[in-house]
């Protein structure tokens, strides 16, 4: 659907490459560019496709007419559930079907350029340290498990506690990006594995990348979520006079109440 030739990824290295640049369009078209997609999906028009393009961006457009396509297509009709279901249901719903359209074109290209056993592997492993498109939208994202952690926990006794640092409050107007987790090495391992489901991964909202030490931040006040602030085009000097910060998502669900 790309209105200008691009290369054809041919290494594990490129077929990763084109599955970020790809799966940025799509979140963006379903977070921070939600109420253009939503506009788009009218449920008049004919089966509509969402795509997400090599170059970062993303749009709705019918399916290819070639038969078979070149590349394996998204889910037909996206756009008939729109107004049957809750907003927030059916963005969750062509999330999970956006991820799923991914992961097949990254393997079609594995399997079209014969990708072997190690390289597939290898590609499957670079994909799955990202968080999935469902798991950005919908903001269920999971801090991963610290082995060595849970090794030296385990001849620890029950009295020994750890404790996990917070977010400090900031004074209203200033959104300052939270601090990473610390942990303390004397606790037990299901008490380590509990409270690491509880606390999350610090993920951007709009793009779902971690979380940098020398990069701006702000947390919306409506649905708790941090962005950056580039993806979102705050600056600190902006944020500063904000008092009640709204991401875009927020804003487009305020506007339709």
């Amino acid at each position: 659907m790309e209105g200008v030739a691009q290369p054809i990824p041919r290494t594990v290295e490129e077929v990763f490459s084109d599955f970020k640049a790809r799966r940025a369009g799509l979140i963006r078209a379903l977070t921070t560019e939600v109420e253009k997609f939503y506009q788009q999906c009218d449920p008049e028009k004919e089966n509509l496709c969402l795509y997400g393009l090599p170059n970062e961006t993303w749009e709705v457009n019918l399916p290819v007419e070639e038969v078979p396509p070149e590349l394996p297509e998204p889910a037909l009709g996206i756009n008939f559930a729109r107004d049957g279901m809750q907003e927030k249901d059916w963005l969750s719903l062509v999330a999970v079907h956006s991820g799923s359209w991914l992961l097949s074109v990254a393997f079609y290209f594995g399997a079209r350029f014969g990708f072997g056993k190690s390289e597939r592997k290898r590609l499957f492993q670079m994909i799955n340290d990202l968080p999935t498109v469902f798991e950005v939208v919908t903001g269920n994202v999971k801090q991963p498990k610290d082995q060595s952690g849970a090794q030296n926990n385990s001849n620890k006794s029950k009295s020994n506690g750890k404790t996990i640092s917070r977010p400090e409050p900031q004074p209203k107007g200033v959104k300052m990006p939270p601090p990473p987790k610390e942990e303390d090495n004397n606790g037990e391992e299901e008490e380590e594995e509990e409270e690491d489901d509880e606390q999350g991964a610090t993920l951007c909202g709009a793009c779902g990348d971690n979380y940098g030490n020398d990069e701006f931040w702000i947390c919306c006040d409506m649905c708790e979520r941090w962005f950056h602030g580039k993806c979102v085009k705050i600056t600190p000097a902006k944020a500063e006079h904000i008092k009640h910060y709204k991401c875009p998502s927020c804003n487009t669900k305020r506007a339709r109440v």
